[in-house]
């Protein structure tokens, strides 16, 4: 920031921090990411993947709020995976207007395979910050991005 630029110093450390979020945050994006190349997944395909993995089948709607992916995104996303027979749609049982997203046998061995590293890498780019630093980044992050959403809705209505 230039120094001609006069704003008030709560300004200025706010636009400070925002500065190091969004480095650190494409930092550690490059670092946790660069391994889903080697199995030809793209970050949301194996955010997909990762949540058909641990929470189980779910509708497409449910899928993208988890991995923070709009509608149309997490169509093509899934249409990929699905030519790839990673995962398979079905009608829901109990709403036949939603479509379930499952992992495939094939897509359950590979984010079964490839979900250790993803975990490996990520205890890795995190070992700089002790246990206590961890936890106390995790709920500055939690308390940040309610703030900030809370402002992002309120805005909306």
């Amino acid at each position: 920031m230039s120094a001609k630029t006069k704003i008030p110093a709560t300004q200025r450390n706010a636009l400070n921090a925002y500065t190091k979020l969004m480095r650190a945050t494409g930092s550690v994006t490059a670092a946790m990411h660069r391994h889903l190349k080697d199995d030809g997944l793209t970050a949301s395909q194996f955010g997909v993947l990762e949540a058909l993995y641990h929470l189980g089948p779910m509708c497409q709607h449910e899928l993208g709020a988890k991995i923070l992916k709009t509608g149309g995104n997490m169509t093509m996303v899934i249409d990929n995976l699905e030519k790839r027979g990673m995962v398979i749609r079905k009608k829901d049982p109990h709403d036949r207007r939603y479509l379930r997203v499952s992992l495939t046998e094939k897509g359950n061995d590979l984010i079964s395979r490839v979900f250790p590293r993803h975990a490996m890498i990520a205890e890795s780019v995190f070992a700089v910050l002790n246990p206590l630093e961890l936890d106390r980044l995790g709920g500055l992050l939690n308390c940040l991005g309610r703030t900030a959403a809370g402002m992002v809705a309120n805005e909306n209505k």
